[in-house]
Parts: C-alpha cells; sequence; structure tokens
C-alpha cells in the first residue's frame, strides 16, 4: 500500500500526495535544511526555517515567500477520518534509566531550561553509548545520578518540571 500525506500550507491550502510524487520532484539537497527546487522548468530556492518534528510542522522559505505547513502521514489522516483525536502527550516529568549502565556524561544541571530532544545525559550500556533526551520542553528540576555512577534499570535519573 503507497504511503499517502496531507500538506497543510498556512492553515489554507491543503496538498494529498503519495510517496511516489514526492520522488519524483526535482530537488538538488544544498545542506541540511536548504534544497533547490525544480518546478514547471523554474528553479526556486527552498529553505527549512523552523521545525517542530512532534507536531510536524514546518516553516519554509521559499524564494523569499514563508509558508506554515503541516504535515500529516497515513495514521494521522486514519484518526482524523475515524473522528478521533489522539491530544496531546502524556508530559514525562522523570527521565528513567532504559536500561542498567554507568552515566558517561551529564550533559545539563539543575535549573536549566531545555527544549524537546536536547541532550540530557550519556548512558552507556552493552558497550554502546545511548544519548537520553527531553521528550518535552521542560526545566531540569533535580539531577540524581553522578558521572561515572553505575544505574539500575527503571532508576531515577533527572526529574523535569
Amino acid at each position: 500500500m503507497p504511503k499517502a500525506f496531507q500538506t497543510k500550507v498556512n492553515d489554507e491550502f491543503e496538498f494529498d500526495f503519495s510517496e511516489e510524487d514526492i520522488q519524483k520532484q526535482d530537488l538538488i539537497n544544498i545542506s541540511q535544511n536548504d534544497c533547490h527546487l525544480i518546478f514547471k522548468n523554474q528553479s526556486h530556492l527552498l529553505q527549512v526555517v523552523k521545525k517542530d518534528l512532534l507536531e510536524k510542522t514546518y516553516q519554509v522559505k521559499i524564494d523569499s515567500n514563508i509558508y506554515e505547513v503541516k504535515i500529516s502521514n497515513q495514521l494521522d489522516l486514519l484518526i482524523k477520518k475515524l473522528g478521533l483525536s489522539l491530544g496531546k502527550a502524556h508530559l514525562e516529568n522523570e527521565i528513567k534509566a532504559p536500561m542498567p549502565g554507568v552515566i558517561l556524561e551529564i550533559n545539563v544541571e539543575e535549573g536549566q531550561n531545555v527544549k524537546a530532544g536536547e541532550s540530557l545525559l550519556v548512558l552507556e550500556a552493552m558497550k554502546m553509548e545511548n544519548t537520553i533526551t527531553a521528550s518535552n520542553d521542560a526545566s531540569i528540576k533535580s539531577i540524581s545520578v553522578t558521572q561515572g555512577q553505575t544505574v539500575a534499570k527503571n532508576e531515577l535519573l533527572i526529574e523535569l518540571e
């Protein structure tokens, strides 16, 4: 079953497309957030100015115009079609060790504000380094571990508020 997507631009225009449609586009990546798009035989500079991966929203600059873009995937479209809503995800206030290991780095300090996806600490487990990140924007309430400390699975590492 081909993947389907829906894009809403500036809360005004909706576009439906498939993964195949995306593959057909003539895009040349310049950097991680910039590319050239050739559309109707004209070259356009496309820049991702801002992105919120949790909300699947992007601010995109094409040539000198800025657009607010929301992308919905198949699951989002099905939920909408069924009249259901996921609502806001439960905000996580406690960061616990996903597995036993050793704390290699602590990248934050108490009172610091962090953004979703920001690295909080590095846990070494089974000879692999695992970066533990914030699941939402928050403030560091307390840090319960120290660098070099051995932790057990589900042990409290960091408390957020």
